[in-house]
């Protein structure tokens, strides 16, 4: 098993608990009249395809990096990875999340506009003349990444996040 099916499969252990906290997010009820003229009780906020990308940090990232979100900016193998996918206009959200120190439920998580994201991310690039973030190697070597701090970027960004 190489480094991205563990990395999955450790994070695949969340999505039941993601799930619940995207349908209380992303569906709501609809107005009264809505309800009493169109059938009509819950309403999803996007009828049309909606991605999310979800990525989980153990604990000791958030103890280290809370307000940080991490996107994968190159592999070795020069295959695409997140943040080019993301630039190229895949994905509406990124689900981004710490683990609690047991590695059984969510500490802490943000519900990231990718469409806003993409804004801030041109705009940065164009007004600073380089690529936004502080790229970094991961410590095995298989991939480098560039990590974001949400309270230098506009707050649009963060559609929901945990209390």
């Amino acid at each position: 098993m190489d480094n991205w099916e563990l990395d999955k499969k450790w994070s695949d252990k969340f999505l039941i608990e993601i799930k619940r906290i995207l349908g209380e997010h992303l569906i709501t009820e609809p107005s009264v009249e809505e309800d009493m003229e169109h059938n009509t009780d819950l309403i999803v906020l996007k009828f049309d395809s909606v991605r999310i990308a979800c990525r989980i940090r153990t604990y000791d990232y958030f103890e280290r990096y809370p307000n940080d979100i991490t996107i994968r900016s190159e592999r070795p193998s020069g295959v695409k990875t997140e943040l080019t996918k993301i630039i190229e206009g895949w994905g509406d959200y990124l689900f981004y999340g710490f683990s609690n120190k047991d590695a059984t439920a969510l500490k802490k998580w943000k519900l990231i506009s990718l469409n806003e994201f993409r804004l801030w991310f041109n705009r940065e690039i164009i007004k600073s003349k380089k690529m936004p973030g502080v790229e970094q190697q991961n410590n095995d070597g298989s991939s480098k990444f560039r990590a974001f701090n949400t309270t230098t970027m506009p707050s649009s960004l963060i559609f929901k996040q945990s209390p």
